[in-house]
């Protein structure tokens, strides 16, 4: 009897288990770049393995390069999972890159409190163009959208206008104006609505949700993506990059440290690192050299701060020119001006140090023994013996001089002091 139960319990729990529909979930937070899309091409995976009945996006993002959104946007287009773009948490946005990622869902949702749009900055960068230029690749960026909008069915006129104009949509307007096609309180929400709905996939396939009990499974970013993500953002690329130039210099000052080299080494690494994914403009590369180039030359020439505030303006210069890539992935003024007055101050006050060791008197090596006085213990005629700052020495005089007499140090040979009478 117990094992007609126990057979009845595991067939009950395998029916109840198989119910489940589990749901493969990241999030997109911060700027749109390389590691996205490669995020991304790992979930997609995922779902496939898991046999997930949805791929869940969430997204938080101020917008990001033009070309790793395009390469996202075919990973969600070629996805065999159905995909769920969601704009989450309140107060959250998807603007920029992140409406052509929203789009490009096979459903598009908000949560309340978020806003979409403002797609044309991701184009320009913030450079001035020239008009015809500017209208060819707000034509291609449009081309890009109509294609994700009317392939789902929304509003293609509205959503050219986040190219064209910049317009940003809320929650509400996007939803009312059919941009979006839902707008939920919460993700748990957002799942249920969708249960038993019908979507329209890229290819034209109708597919039907099951989703009366979602299992969300969140996707675990690797190590290395862990990584590249938390260190992407070229602000803190930059810090970064600064922090282990500073410590290379501190050990060039003062071999034999240790620590600030290999940790400049590291950090100046992992900044390099970073900036490898970015749009890198060389102008800006070659000023922030050259600031260093003066922070060094400080150190040799006597410049009287002239070389010190050259290399703060060149390193403020350098990192606001240093991303050629839209106004969300480049370097904040406060950023540069943040690290720049830190790095020039203490450049000043490792050069102080360097100074004022060179005015020092020598204290070791036989420089340090000139003109030093001591007094004769025996005849120095012309050899004997002295005593100089509590050391007995041998010395040779060019005449003679009798013991008792002060005696000055005039040259060092070897262990062999030549001395005079000490007037």
């Amino acid at each position: 009897m117990r094992l007609f139960f126990a057979a009845l319990l595991s067939i009950s729990y395998a029916a109840f288990a198989t119910d489940e529909s589990r749901v493969v979930a990241v999030s997109v937070n911060g700027v749109v770049h390389p590691i996205t899309v490669e995020i991304l091409s790992h979930v997609i995976e995922q779902a496939k393995r898991e046999n997930a009945q949805l791929l869940l996006i969430r997204l938080n993002t101020p917008g990001g390069l033009f070309d790793a959104t395009r390469d996202a946007i075919q990973k969600i287009i070629a996805c065999p999972v159905p995909v769920i773009t969601f704009v989450t948490p309140a107060g959250g946005r998807a603007a920029s890159a992140g409406f052509f990622l929203l789009e490009a869902g096979d459903v598009a949702a908000m949560t309340e409190g978020t806003n979409a749009g403002a797609a044309s900055a991701v184009l320009l960068g913030g450079q001035q163009m020239d008009p015809e230029l500017r209208k060819k690749i707000d034509n291609d960026a449009a081309a890009l959208l109509r294609s994700l909008v009317s392939k789902r069915e929304r509003n293609v006129e509205l959503s050219e206008k986040a190219v064209f104009e910049a317009k940003s949509f809320t929650a509400g307007e996007a939803l009312h104006q059919h941009i979006v096609d839902m707008v939920v309180p919460d993700e748990r929400q957002l799942l249920t609505s969708l249960n038993d709905r019908t979507v329209l996939r890229f290819d034209g396939r109708h597919q039907t949700l099951r989703l009366s009990r979602p299992l969300v499974i969140e996707y675990r970013p690797g190590i290395r993506e862990e990584i590249f993500s938390s260190i992407a953002d070229p602000n803190i690329a930059l810090i970064l990059l600064v922090l282990g130039a500073l410590g290379l210099w501190v050990e060039y000052l003062s071999p034999g440290l240790i620590f600030p080299g290999v940790g400049g080494a590291i950090l100046l690494l992992l900044g390099l690192s970073a900036l490898s994914v970015l749009p890198i403009n060389w102008v800006g590369v070659a000023l922030l050299l050259l600031s260093f180039v003066f922070f060094a030359l400080e150190t040799k020439f006597a410049s009287h701060g002239i070389l010190g505030a050259g290399g703060a303006v060149a390193m403020v210069l350098g990192s606001l020119l240093l991303i050629n890539g839209p106004p969300e992935m480049r370097i904040r003024m406060s950023t540069a001006i943040a690290l720049a007055l830190p790095f020039s101050l203490i450049s000043l006050f490792l050069v102080s140090l360097v100074v004022n060791a060179r005015k020092q008197a020598v204290m070791t090596g036989p420089s340090a023994m000139r003109n030093v006085t001591g007094v004769a213990l025996t005849q120095l005629s012309p050899s004997g013996k002295v005593l100089i700052r509590g050391e007995y020495w041998n010395a040779v005089s060019s005449s003679p001089i009798p013991p008792g007499t002060p005696v000055r140090v005039t040259e060092v040979q070897g262990l062999t002091l030549k001395v005079e009478a000490a007037k």
